[in-house]
Formats: C-alpha cells, sequence, structure tokens
C-alpha cells in the first residue's frame, strides 16, 4: 500500500503542475533543473502547439500505418517477438527530457497504472485476469524499462540493440516465469510482487532478406492481441483467452521480413514460463508467418507456438494460434484471434499424482491416471476511433477448457466487456470498463461458487 500512496501523490503533484501551466505560456528555452524539464514535457504534452505542416515525417520502409497512436496501443498491426522492421524510433518520454538527453537512443521511461474494480465476487475474480483480486484499489503495474531499439530502417550495417524491464504490482502474476523470483507466487501466493519480465538483446541484419531481428533472451510469448504490459492492450482487464495462454518464453527468436507484404518468425524456446535452468525446461520450437495486404486494411498471423512433445511440465503447452486484423473505414476496425491449446499426460485430479507446484490437474475420465487437456478460446474486438484521443471498445470471448486444467474447472466460459479509452495528451489513459462473465456448464467465479460475474473497473496508465 506505501508504493500504492506514493503513485497517487506522484499523480496528484503532477495534476497540479498541469492545472498550473493551463494559466501560464510555455518556455522559450529548456528548463534548467530536472523537475522543470519535467514539468515542462507534461504541460506541452497536455497543451501541445499547432503542428507544423511543413515538418518532416522520419523516414520509414515498409507498407503505411493502418492506425493512430495514441489513441490505440499501436499505429501498426502487431507481431510479437521483434520491432517493427523498418519503423523508425521517434518515441519521446519525460523521464528522458527531464535527464536532458531527449533525443539519445537510449531510453529510460515507464508507467505507474493504479486500478479500482468493483464486482459481484467477494473473494477473487479468476480467471479475469488483471483485476484478479475483488473489489480492490491496487497498483497492477509499475513498470521501468531501459532500451534502446535497433535501427532497422538503415540497410547497410548490423545494429544492436537492448531491452530490460522491471515490473512491480499485481500484475507479476501475469509474467511469473519459474526460475524468475516464481517463488513469490508458487511458493507465497502474494498479493504484490516484482519480476524482470522482459531481458533481451535484439541483433539487426539488414542484409537478410529486407531485414531480420534476431532476439535472444526473456520475451512475451509472441502470438496474440494482448501483451503482459498494459500499454500494449486496448482494455484494461484481459480476454479469458489471454488468461489462460503461455506468458513468457526465454530463448532465440528469428524474425525476417521478406518483403513489405511477408514476415516469417521461427525460433527455439525453453517452452513456455520456465527458465532454461529449471528441470521443467524442453526445447520447444515457434514458427510464425504474418501477411498484411496492400491496402494495408488486413493481416492474418499464423503462430505454431512451442511446441515439442507436448508431455506434461510446467506450463508446457502446445499452441496453435490465428490472428487476423481488419480495417473498416478511417475509424473502424476489428482484431479476432483463435487457438487451440494442449498438454498430454497431465495428472488425474482423481490419481494420487500430485500435479506441479502452480498447475492444476485434469479432470479426467474414471480410471484414467492422466490425460490430454484441450482448450478452446476465441476473442473478437470491435474498436472504434472517435478522435485523436478517444476509441471505444468490445470484446466478445469463448473458452472452453474441457479438463479443467487450464481454470481449474472444466467449463465453457464467455465475457463480454465495453470500454471506453481516454488520453490526456499522450502520457495519461483512463480506461473504464463494463464486464459480464459467465461459465456455462457449472459454478466457477468466486472460488466455484458463482455462474455469472458482473464487473465495472477501471485503470489510468500514467507515463513517465
Amino acid at each position: 500500500m506505501l508504493v500504492v500512496r506514493s503513485a497517487l501523490r506522484f499523480i496528484l503533484l503532477l495534476s497540479a503542475c498541469r492545472v498550473c501551466s493551463a494559466q501560464s505560456d510555455l518556455p522559450d528555452a529548456p528548463n534548467p533543473t530536472f523537475l522543470g524539464r519535467w514539468t515542462d514535457f507534461y504541460r506541452q504534452d497536455w497543451h501541445p502547439a499547432p503542428a507544423d505542416p511543413n515538418a518532416l515525417t522520419p523516414p520509414r520502409r515498409g507498407l503505411p500505418s493502418p492506425l493512430e497512436s495514441p489513441p490505440f496501443p499501436s499505429s501498426d498491426w502487431s507481431y510479437g517477438g521483434s520491432p517493427v522492421i523498418g519503423e523508425p524510433d521517434t518515441n519521446s518520454y519525460p523521464l528522458m527530457a527531464a535527464l536532458n538527453k531527449p533525443n539519445t537512443r537510449t531510453k529510460l521511461y515507464g508507467w505507474v497504472e493504479p486500478t479500482l474494480n468493483f464486482t459481484n465476487s467477494s473473494h477473487r475474480n479468476s480467471p479475469e485476469t488483471n483485476d484478479i483480486f475483488s473489489n480492490r484499489f491496487e497498483m497492477n503495474q509499475f513498470v521501468v524499462y531501459l532500451e534502446r531499439l535497433p535501427d532497422t530502417v538503415q540497410q547497410d550495417h548490423v545494429d544492436v540493440g537492448y531491452h530490460l524491464t522491471s515490473l512491480y504490482g499485481t500484475d507479476y502474476r501475469s509474467t511469473t516465469n519459474k526460475g524468475y523470483f516464481s517463488s513469490q507466487l508458487l511458493d507465497h501466493d502474494r498479493q504484490y510482487g516484482f519480476d524482470p519480465a522482459l531481458e533481451y538483446v535484439d541483433i539487426y541484419f539488414p542484409k537478410v532478406a529486407q531485414g531480420m531481428n534476431l532476439r535472444i533472451g526473456r520475451y512475451i510469448s509472441i502470438p496474440g492481441i494482448e501483451a503482459q504490459l498494459t500499454p500494449n492492450n486496448y482494455m484494461f482487464s484481459h480476454s479469458l483467452l489471454y488468461s489462460v495462454d503461455p506468458f513468457t518464453d526465454t530463448g532465440v527468436l528469428a524474425t525476417i521480413k521478406l518483403t513489405d507484404k511477408w514476415l516469417v518468425q521461427a525460433g527455439v524456446s525453453a517452452s513456455h514460463d520456465v527458465a532454461p535452468w529449471t528441470a521443467d525446461a524442453r526445447p520447444a520450437a515457434t514458427v510464425c508467418v504474418s501477411y498484411t495486404t496492400q491496402s494495408v486494411n488486413d493481416n492474418v498471423y499464423l503462430c505454431a507456438n512451442g511446441i515439442n512433445d507436448a508431455k506434461y511440465a510446467f506450463n508446457n503447452n502446445q499452441q496453435y494460434d490465428a490472428t487476423w486484423y481488419h480495417k473498416v473505414g478511417k475509424t473502424w476496425h476489428v482484431a479476432t484471434e483463435g487457438y487451440i491449446l494442449y498438454e498430454r499426460g497431465v495428472p488425474s485430479i482423481y490419481s494420487n499424482i500430485v500435479p506441479e507446484k502452480g498447475t492444476n490437474g485434469g479432470i479426467c475420465a474414471p480410471g484414467l491416471q492422466t490425460c490430454l487437456t484441450p482448450a478452446y478460446a476465441f476473442v473478437n474486438y470491435v474498436n472504434k476511433q472517435l478522435g485523436p484521443h478517444d476509441f471505444i471498445s468490445f470484446r466478445s470471448d469463448y473458452l472452453n477448457d474441457k479438463k479443467g486444467q487450464r481454470t481449474g474447472y472444466n467449463t465453457k466460459y464467455t465475457e463480454n466487456t465495453f470500454m471506453l479509452s481516454h488520453w490526456i495528451g499522450s502520457t495519461i489513459q483512463i480506461r473504464p470498463e463494463v464486464r459480464f462473465d459467465h461459465a456455462w456448464d457449472r459454478n466457477a467465479y468466486d472460488q466455484g461458487t458463482r455462474q455469472n460475474q458482473f464487473t465495472i473497473a477501471s485503470d489510468l496508465i500514467y507515463h513517465f
């Protein structure tokens, strides 16, 4: 709670600066002090000068971006495991301006995300993810990035980037990887925890096709619409599809841009959500292909993710995933994803075999000691841009956890969520939402006491 109170005081201080800045003119010269430069960045972000129509656009190699960001999380149809090859790094951050290094390639930045939820469940909202704890005000993410993006626009020389992440908050539960400080969750089930969620090096090879990025280290499991770091998502809460799929991998991944339309990826990891030095590590292959139409109105992204013998181990899930993005007119687009997920030889809850700590056994047929545990999921987002700072989104979600291995209950789930996103400049985002969940075959919410769950929630993301 000390972290939450400190973050709130920080937010209130900067908000007060915003009110004061509205009554004064922008400075003509850089402020000589750290706090002054920090305040000036927010003042100019919240009250920007008119855009210069003669300003030069940074060079970009590839198809144009289909979306505006803000208000959307990204301006491009996303793929995991690599920066967007051919896209320049034009981002600027308040902390770097305060350090008087706004234009350096190595950047230190992050955000705080206080959240609030009200629900008819009295214990936990699981399998709803991110607002897991019912009727709470809490700090979901306090994140610091140290990052250098490789220059993938140029095609002359090999370039190197890196990324280090420090994450503290309740959302460490959605990034925990066995072997990386995992006892916080697996042994102690702590509400708050720390996780070095992303730790990798990028090496860019410009002469391989139209560019290849080689990522080495720990990275987000690459398929899908949603990701663990909250600014990368349309909504505050996550879909059920996301809540049970792989989170992070440790390995090597090559991303090759064949043409402006085609991109392929191939890599090997230690399997999902485990460090290579743990006994649960299993060599696993990932292969993906992405295709974008010339109009940039459509993108299809197919992945076979973490494929090996599927033998039971900590989250050794086999995932076959498909994502489709489709833009309708200038302000509408849809994002759709589906997958099949399974693991072999999962211990039955009726057997005397103890499952891995932090995982569930399978609800297998009587007499079986182990069984195959498939799960099927589908999610669809419909997004409408209202203006440069606002969009609305409606999500429909389906999960069939056939043997209960992913959620603890063998049932079909659906959820529907409506959300409004509002930006203040490019540094504050507020995302209130209304959500309804239903378990179709048995009570599966509020620790198995409810079939229905209704949630009203919101987060606030304050970038620094």
